[in-house]
Order: C-alpha cells, then structure tokens, then sequence
C-alpha cells in the first residue's frame, strides 16, 4: 500500500517512518480495495503529556476512512488509530457483502 507520511512541526525519523509503513500494510488483511493512505504526524505545542497527534486518511474506492488519535508517543498513537481504521474497514467489507 502507498503510504504519504508527513510531520508537522518537527523530522520524522526512519524508523518512525518504518513503524507507519508496516502498521499500515496491516490494513490490507482486512481489505483488499484500499487505493492509498495518507498519515499526518503532529506535535502539539503544549505542556501536557498527551502531545502526540496522529490522523489518517484511507482511500477506498469511493469512500474515504479517518482516524484522529491523540497520544503519549506516535507508536501508540498510530497504532490505535490503525485499531480503529481496522473496525471501520472490516464494517465496510461486511456492509458490501450484505448488498452482493
């Protein structure tokens, strides 16, 4: 899957970005129709913990999915948010087998 990673407000490293990129592959298992993904790492400027933001985008055809999750550090943050694009693809699946 092509994904566009980029980093507000600070460098992303390599393995950050390698981390985003096998985390989304993941996707794929639970469909197969995703065109591409587009994952914004921001750093919020504030003095709370939680400063970590992470939202991604997912193509399908004719749709678009989206997660938003804020977090300590960006793996925990990318990784719920990859729990939840998961649900939101396996109701998809689901919601287009019922009409097949």
């Amino acid at each position: 899957m092509k994904v566009n990673a980029q980093s507000v407000n600070f460098v992303a490293d390599g393995k950050l970005l390698d981390f985003v990129q096998k985390r989304m592959d993941k996707l794929d298992l639970f469909y197969d129709k995703v065109v591409d993904s587009e994952v914004f790492l921001k750093v919020e400027n504030t003095s709370a913990k939680e400063n970590k933001i992470v939202e991604i985008m997912v193509s399908v055809p004719r749709d678009r999915l989206v997660a938003k999750k804020q977090c300590k550090t960006f793996e925990e943050a990318v990784d719920s948010a990859c729990s939840s694009l998961e649900r939101q693809l396996v109701k998809r699946k689901e919601k287009l087998r019922a009409k097949a």
